[in-house]
C-alpha cells in the first residue's frame, strides 16, 4: 500500500471512532480549528482539549499529580467561580490540587513538511511548546502545546493549607490564563487560513487567498510580498524552509 493510501486509511479509521474522552465530544472552543484541519487532505486530529481549570483530589508523587488515581472534583472550560471551587474543595479527602491546563491538540500529518508548516502556525499563534515526532511506521504527529499552565496544591489529607485570600488570587490567575489560552486558539484558525492550501501541500508549495491583515505579525524574517487585490504573492523563510506561497 502506498503512503498516501495508508494515510487515508488511518484518517478514516480515526475519524470514524467514538469519542472516548471524559466529555464525549470536541470542546466548543476548538470545534472550528478541529474541523478546519480534518477537512484538509493532509491532516487529521487524534485528540484535543481546549484548555480547562480542574480541581483534583488524590496523591502527589514527587512534583506531579497522578491523574489515574485522582478524583475529579471540578472541571470547567469557562472562568471558574469561587463558590464552585469552595464547594468542590469541601469534598476533598486527600491532596487537592488546582490546575489550569492549556490547549493540547494532536494532529497526524501526511508528510513531514506538512507538519513543519503547521508547527510554524502553532508557534506564531502562541503555542511555543509545540513539537513534531515521527514514529517507526512513518506516522508524523504534531503536538500543539503551550507553556502557561498552573498547578498549585490547596489541601493536604483533606485539610485546607491556604487562605481564602490566596484562593481568590489563584482563581484570578487561572481565569486570566484561560482567557489568554482562548485568544491564542482564536488566532489559530486565522493563521491556518493563511498557511493551508486548498489541496495537499506538495513540493513545499501552497496557494492561499487572504487579506493583508496580520501578515506582518506572522512573517517576520526576510519576507517579500506583492499585493494584488486579495491575492498576496510572497516568498518567506520559515523554520529554515523556503516556502513559496502563490
Amino acid at each position: 500500500m502506498d503512503r498516501s493510501a495508508e494515510f487515508r486509511r488511518w484518517k478514516a479509521q480515526c475519524l470514524s471512532k467514538a469519542d472516548l474522552s471524559r466529555k464525549g465530544s470536541v470542546d466548543e472552543d476548538v470545534v472550528e480549528l478541529v474541523q478546519l484541519l480534518n477537512e484538509r487532505e493532509q491532516f487529521f486530529t487524534t485528540s484535543s482539549c481546549a484548555g480547562r481549570i480542574v480541581l483534583l483530589d488524590g496523591g502527589i508523587n514527587g512534583f506531579e499529580v497522578q491523574k489515574q488515581n485522582c478524583h475529579w472534583l471540578l472541571v470547567t472550560h469557562r472562568p471558574c467561580v469561587k463558590d464552585d471551587l469552595i464547594v468542590a474543595l469541601n469534598k476533598a479527602n486527600g491532596d487537592a490540587v488546582l490546575k489550569f491546563e492549556p490547549l493540547v491538540l494532536h494532529v497526524q500529518c501526511q508528510q513531514l513538511q506538512d507538519a513543519q508548516i503547521l508547527h510554524s502556525v502553532a508557534v506564531e499563534s502562541g503555542f511555543r511548546n509545540s513539537g513534531i515526532t515521527v514514529g517507526k511506521r512513518g506516522k508524523t504527529m504534531l503536538a500543539v502545546r503551550s507553556t502557561h499552565g498552573l498547578e498549585v496544591p490547596l489541601s493536604h489529607m483533606g485539610k485546607l493549607m491556604v487562605t481564602e485570600e490566596y484562593i481568590d488570587f489563584l482563581l484570578k490567575i487561572a481565569n486570566q490564563k484561560l482567557e489568554e489560552n482562548k485568544r491564542r486558539i482564536e488566532r489559530s484558525p486565522r493563521n491556518n487560513q493563511l498557511f493551508l492550501a486548498s489541496g495537499p501541500i506538495t513540493d513545499l508549495k501552497a496557494r492561499v487567498h487572504f487579506s493583508s491583515t496580520g501578515l506582518e505579525s506572522i512573517l517576520k524574517k526576510r519576507t517579500k510580498y506583492t499585493l494584488s487585490y486579495d491575492l498576496i504573492i510572497f516568498t518567506a523563510e520559515v523554520e529554515k524552509l523556503n516556502l513559496i506561497f502563490f
